[in-house]
């Protein structure tokens, strides 16, 4: 079994880089093999509504100057998917939106291959917006047919500088309890 978490956040070792490396940490434990992706320096770029994906049906976006086409392998091959995203005005943020514009239609008109695959949502925010962001990458999970795991709270954190997140202990409680969770849900589905 394998889990892959995608981190929206322009900062490498910022406050969301933290917040799913602590889940990652938990189901490692459980043996799950686990992999973080930071979003490249390159960025990714807006979906341009070309539909050449509705044309090729290839599972591929035509747009190749980033690693969208990447990441979409890495989805493919995992058992489960991580959306990570700090909050930025209130919700996702531009890599993170591109990102869920970009794999949602590849996927949508290639017949929804993650379908029944698990996934999860982890926002990050300083002050407000947690809520909206969490909401839309779970959006994107629902509309693609995923299996959506929960904690015993919204998987939210808050932390403003780097490494701030650590000190929220109801945030690291609901974490670890998110991959508690998702590492039961992967088990149950691989009997």
């Amino acid at each position: 079994m394998k889990v892959v978490a995608f981190n929206g956040s322009p900062r490498k070792n910022g406050n969301t880089s933290i917040a799913l490396q602590m889940v990652l940490d938990e189901l490692g434990k459980e043996n799950i093999e686990t992999e973080l992706v930071q979003f490249g320096s390159e960025g990714i770029e807006d979906c341009t509504a070309c539909l050449a994906c509705v044309k090729n049906k290839d599972m591929k976006c035509i747009i190749e100057s980033d690693n969208v086409n990447v990441y979409i392998e890495k989805m493919i091959e995992a058992d489960g998917v991580i959306l990570g995203s700090p909050v930025y005005f209130g919700n996702v943020t531009g890599q993170m939106k591109a990102f869920i514009d970009r794999v949602g239609y590849v996927s949508r008109v290639n017949g929804d291959p993650f379908k029944r695959k698990v996934g999860a949502a982890v926002t990050v925010n300083r002050r407000a917006g947690a809520l909206a962001a969490f909401a839309d990458i779970n959006y994107f999970f629902l509309i693609g047919q995923w299996i959506v795991v929960g904690s015993n709270y919204w998987n939210v954190g808050a932390g403003h500088k780097p490494g701030d997140i650590l000190n929220d202990q109801e945030a690291i409680n609901v974490l670890k309890k998110l991959a508690e969770n998702m590492a039961w849900l992967l088990k149950k589905l691989s009997d």
